[in-house]
């Protein structure tokens, strides 16, 4: 497929780098948010509640702001449905599950700093980029502070509960990296408000037929407004419109670019939990959390931000429109 032709780009004097950035800052506030939520409700019902109001809110936007009179193909939305699948359910069955055994500080590191390891290991391993020696120090890095910062888990506060909780948040950094890396083939046939329209209604959907058996055992008319505060807030803020924003940014600069910012998730994240839950890392999990960003930030970018010039004067957008075209064309 000639993604060249096909793709949809951000258009006009849209940011790709700003619009990733809003992104981060709303999904780094999400932790602590789903954490309160989770307090009060089973797993499922609280990733329900907040996907099920998403995929609403998406449906209006489509209504409001998509192209009128677009036709998708059939093939193209069933991409998106299966996109959703597991970017939406999957993620979030392993994420809010493990929300309710470990703090949101652990989910605020292990998601969004292993998934880009994650990521750029899939690249390199499958050769759509290049092995130097800095992201195999990096990937080696990676790995072994993931093995500190999970034996910091199992053997600080919590014990085997919060290390379970933990290897739920990797496999919600397995499903999530798998998301991302499906991005630009998803959007090679469909503007990205649909693309994560059908994407996110299918992974509520089922999130709502896994979470219907628990439904009838909440008590709905005791929950505290602060509970309905949260679940808006995750629906419209780091749902919807998150969402959108990722897949427009992914289309523009490609999977491995789009990962480099998810680096500011877990300082976001840690800071709302600090400030508004009261959480803390034990020694070994900070150091542990240290050299796993460490190791993340120089396997993805092999010490060169987005945006600088790479190789023979290549720009770094340049760089990262080539990539694009490369892993949708191999995808």
């Amino acid at each position: 497929m000639n993604s060249a032709k096909t793709a949809h780009p951000v258009k006009g004097k849209d940011n790709p780098y700003l619009l990733l950035t809003v992104t981060m800052v709303l999904w780094g506030s999400a932790f602590s948010s789903s954490k309160v939520v989770v307090e009060q409700l089973p797993h499922g019902v609280a990733a329900f509640l907040r996907f099920g109001g998403g995929a609403l809110a998406l449906l209006v936007a489509v209504r409001l702001f998509g192209r009128r009179g677009a036709r998708v193909a059939a093939r193209d939305r069933g991409r998106a449905a299966l996109a959703g699948l597991l970017g939406v359910f999957a993620y979030n069955l392993s994420f809010f599950w493990g929300l309710s055994l470990a703090p949101s500080m652990d989910a605020g590191v292990i998601v969004p700093v292993v998934s880009p390891v994650l990521t750029t290991a899939f690249l390199l391993l499958t050769r759509r980029e290049s092995a130097s020696p800095a992201r195999i120090a990096g990937l080696g890095l990676g790995v072994v502070g993931a093995v500190v910062f999970f034996v910091g888990a199992g053997t600080g506060g919590g014990g085997a509960t919060r290390l379970t909780g933990d290897l739920l948040f990797l496999l919600s950094a397995v499903c999530w990296t798998s998301f991302t890396l499906a991005g630009p083939r998803v959007l090679a046939g469909i503007e990205p408000l649909r693309a994560t329209t059908y994407a996110t209604c299918a992974g509520a959907v089922a999130l709502g037929l896994f979470s219907a058996p628990d439904l009838g055992d909440v008590s709905w008319g005791e929950l505290p407004a602060g509970i309905w505060l949260n679940v808006v807030f995750l629906a419209v803020g780091p749902t919807a419109l998150a969402n959108l924003l990722y897949y427009r940014g992914v289309g523009a600069v490609g999977p491995a670019s789009a990962s480099v910012m998810m680096f500011l998730v877990p300082v976001l994240g840690s800071s709302a939990a600090v400030v508004f839950l009261g959480e803390s890392f034990g020694a070994v999990q900070a150091a542990g959390a240290v050299v796993l960003l460490a190791g993340a930030v120089l396997a993805v970018t092999q010490g060169r931000l987005p945006g600088r010039r790479g190789p023979a004067g290549e720009g770094g957008a340049a760089h990262a429109s080539r990539r694009v075209r490369a892993v949708t064309d191999d995808a």
